[in-house]
C-alpha cells in the first residue's frame, strides 16, 4: 500500500514536469536546474554570472530554499525578476512548486529561468522540475568523493562546476579522483573550474550556459511568440 502511495506521489510530480516543460517552451524559455550541497556557493555564483548573462539574455531567478528569503534578496540586487520558495523544511523542490512560482514572472519577457534548489546532494537529483537541464555544483572544501558517495546528481547533471578551486593548494582535494569518477558516472559531462568569489573562471561557463540555450531554442527562433502560445 505504502508503494503505492509513493508511486502516486512521482506519478503526479511527473504531469506537474511535463506541464512546466510545455509552458516553457510555449514561450521560447530554457529552464536550468542547479544543484548541490548548502555553501557550495550557487548563489555566489549567480551574483557574478548574472551581470555576463544579462547581456545577452533576459534572465529571472528562482530560489528553493528552507526558511528566510536572504539568497533572494542578494539576486535581487542584481536587478532581475526573482522569485522565493521557502519550503519549511522540505529538502527539495518539486514540479508543483514551479508552477506555482511562475505566475509571479512575466514570461513573456525571459529567455533564461535559472533554478537555485535547496542544498541537498540527495533528493533534488530525483525531481523532475519541467526544466530542460540539471547542472551540480561541488565546492572543493567538501572533498573529492562527493560523485562516487551521491552518483545520481552527477549521472542526471549535464555539466559540474567544481567551485573555490583556489582553495586546491591549500586541500587535499585529488581533481585526478574526481575527474575519473565524474567521467565514469557521466562521461559526456562538462566540468567548469570557478572561484565564484574572485569570479575566476565564470566568463567561460556563462559562455558554455548561452551555448546550452541556443542549442535549446534551436529552430524555435523561428516561431514568433504568438506561434510558440497556439
Amino acid at each position: 500500500m505504502e508503494i503505492k502511495v509513493l508511486k502516486n506521489i512521482m506519478k503526479r510530480n511527473e504531469d506537474l514536469a511535463g506541464l512546466n516543460r510545455e509552458i516553457f517552451d510555449k514561450h521560447g524559455i530554457v529552464t536550468v536546474n542547479i544543484m548541490s550541497s548548502p555553501g557550495a556557493g550557487k548563489t555566489t555564483i549567480l551574483e557574478k554570472a548574472i551581470p555576463i548573462l544579462r547581456k545577452d539574455l533576459n534572465l529571472a531567478i528562482i530560489e528553493g530554499d528552507l526558511m528566510t528569503s536572504r539568497d533572494a534578496e542578494r539576486i535581487k540586487r542584481q536587478q532581475v525578476p526573482v522569485v522565493q520558495i521557502n519550503t519549511e523544511g522540505g529538502c527539495h523542490l518539486d514540479a508543483n512548486m514551479i508552477n506555482l512560482s511562475l505566475n509571479e514572472l512575466d514570461l513573456a519577457d525571459i529567455d533564461l529561468i535559472i533554478i537555485e534548489n535547496v542544498g541537498n546532494l540527495v533528493c533534488p537529483g530525483t525531481y523532475d522540475l519541467g526544466e530542460h537541464f540539471k547542472l551540480v555544483v561541488l565546492s572543493v572544501a567538501e572533498g573529492d568523493d562527493k560523485p562516487a558517495k551521491y552518483p545520481l546528481m552527477f549521472q542526471e547533471s549535464r555539466a559540474c562546476i567544481l567551485n573555490k578551486i583556489d582553495l586546491l593548494p591549500y586541500s587535499n582535494f585529488d581533481l585526478t579522483t574526481f575527474n575519473e569518477d565524474i567521467h565514469n558516472l557521466n562521461p559526456a559531462m562538462e566540468i567548469f573550474h570557478t572561484a565564484a568569489f574572485s569570479g575566476e573562471g565564470l566568463e567561460q561557463w556563462c559562455s558554455w550556459l548561452k551555448d546550452q540555450v541556443r542549442q535549446e531554442n534551436y529552430g524555435k527562433n523561428d516561431l514568433t511568440q504568438e506561434q510558440r502560445l497556439k
